[in-house]
């Protein structure tokens, strides 16, 4: 596979982060929560993993402005605890301004 061409993955109502540099992180969880809306999800499961909590900020940061994103909260022990974020996003995707 080379260095550019573009992967894909089938959109579940969880993304784990650990595989992707801090700099993808905002471009790929713009794209999965349009995606998961577009499929119609509603709570999504966001995993970043514990470590030093980089990845954590950086997911909570975009989830704060993101216009798909209802509430969110930290994952429960049984899903993850501390290491994902549980999102509620609006199903349907986005509507597109006349």
């Amino acid at each position: 596979m080379k260095k550019d061409e573009i992967k894909r993955y089938p959109i579940e109502d969880s993304i784990d982060l650990h595989t992707f540099r801090p700099q993808e992180v905002k471009n790929l969880l713009d794209d999965y929560l349009q995606a998961a809306s577009r499929k119609g999800f509603t709570e999504v499961r966001i995993i970043h993993g514990k470590g030093v909590g980089v990845l954590r900020r950086i997911v909570r940061s975009i989830l704060e402005s993101h216009p798909l994103v209802v509430s969110f909260e930290e994952a429960g022990p049984q899903s993850g605890g501390w290491g994902a974020t549980i999102a509620r996003i609006r199903a349907g995707g986005l509507k597109k301004k006349k």
